[in-house]
């Protein structure tokens, strides 16, 4: 195989996979290696789409709108999955901002909570 492949033990250790990880992104196509008998080989185009893959499943995203954004590429290149991608950024931005607002306000609650109760005195 090309020089610029990776096997799939590879494929695993760049990215600190579990091979059932990266069996399942096959099964669910987004990822699609060269196979050879039962061996498999990634090409620098399957390690692109697992980065993105990756970085998107960090972000919150679903394996769903990731595939999206992996059709969009193929049929219309990237300028199209840029500007799909600045959408559904400001949307995931919101987001994550509206969660950790109101997990500052559970802190706050806690933190008062715990203030407000006096620990028994030691005897």
């Amino acid at each position: 195989m090309a020089e610029d492949t990776l096997t799939f033990k590879e494929m695993c250790a760049a990215f600190d996979v579990t091979p059932r990880t990266l069996r399942y992104y096959e099964y669910i196509e987004l990822l699609a290696p060269i196979r050879d008998g039962r061996s498999r080989f990634y090409t620098p185009r399957e390690v692109a789409r697992m980065k993105l893959i990756l970085r998107g499943r960090r972000f919150g995203f679903s394996l769903e709108e990731i595939r999206q954004w992996l059709l969009i590429y193929e049929r219309e290149g990237t300028d199209a999955q840029n500007r799909v991608w600045v959408e559904e950024a400001g949307r995931k931005l919101e987001e994550l901002e509206a969660q950790r607002d109101e997990l500052d306000r559970t802190i706050a609650d806690l933190r008062a909570l715990r203030e407000s109760v006096t620990p028994p005195e030691p005897h």
